[in-house]
């Protein structure tokens, strides 16, 4: 199979890209781990198929991670699609509206960047109870598109990112279907760094977008700090979390903003 593709990368996290409006790539698991693969394939964190939308969207989202199992969002992954399906129409909108797993979301154009409005976290908790050897702390968690888990620290150079991540990753407590880990560090009022283990890669990413917005949101329950909250991801970015708290621990009107890059197109074949 001869496949056209895009690679594209927000904020560090990079993915391969394909238009499947007329649905006739087959992209199996096995496809996609090798678009995927650094080595023998395109290489990235994931992959972005378009589709044709089932109600009303402009465009239907399908995310895979690199091990080619689909997941239902990712935020920098959000941003490059809504950039990419914005150049597919005839005229570049200010706003593109896609279907994921996750639910409906739109992407807007924001000078050089974009802005994603993400789904309402759900299933917050302030201590999921869950522990990890040599990791010190309390392990949040929240759903923001995707399980996410939240650990403050106080050196986040030093912290054994691997390590400590597939270790919250494979813990019972968030079994069968396991979850990201983000280690965060609070800069100052308002700016935090972040360093992110996720599923599906199993490794450490230069960024994640639903990461983010799960640590700016327990830094904001932590610190009181407003919207919007700064976060600096190992890919050398910032980007900027906005929300709006409607309850005690409830979110809603979560925007993700920053870059969404276009970085070369081609041809690959594959069996």
């Amino acid at each position: 199979m001869l496949i056209h593709f895009y690679k594209m990368n927000g904020a560090g996290n990079d993915f391969v890209v394909v238009d499947n409006r007329d649905l006739s790539l087959e992209l199996t698991r096995e496809r996609i781990a090798l678009l995927c693969d650094r080595h023998r394939g395109v290489g990235a964190d994931g992959l972005l198929a378009v589709e044709p939308a089932e109600d009303g969207a402009d465009f239907k989202f399908r995310y895979y991670n690199a091990d080619g199992g689909e997941a239902e969002m990712c935020g920098n992954g959000a941003r490059c699609f809504g950039r990419f399906t914005a150049a597919l129409m005839e005229e570049v909108p200010e706003r593109v509206t896609f279907e994921t797993i996750a639910g409906t979301l739109a992407a807007e154009m924001v000078d050089e960047n974009i802005r994603i409005a993400m789904s309402d976290p759900v299933d917050l908790e302030m201590d999921s109870g869950a522990k990890v050897p040599g990791l010190d702390g309390t392990l949040r968690y929240v759903n923001t598109g995707v399980p996410h888990v939240v650990a403050f620290v106080d050196d986040l150079e030093s912290t054994d990112v691997v390590t400590h991540g597939r270790a919250i990753r494979h813990h019972e407590r968030f079994a069968p279907n396991g979850t990201n880990a983000n280690f965060v560090q609070v800069l100052k009022p308002g700016h935090i760094a972040i360093r992110t283990y996720e599923r599906g890669v199993e490794d450490e990413t230069l960024a994640c977008g639903t990461g983010m917005v799960a640590s700016a949101l327990f830094h904001h329950l932590r610190s009181g700090d407003p919207s919007p909250i700064k976060v600096d991801v190992k890919g050398g970015e910032t980007l900027e979390i906005g929300f709006e708290q409607a309850g005690e621990r409830q979110f809603r009107k979560v925007t993700l903003t920053g870059p969404a890059d276009f970085v070369f197109e081609g041809d690959i074949e594959i069996p």
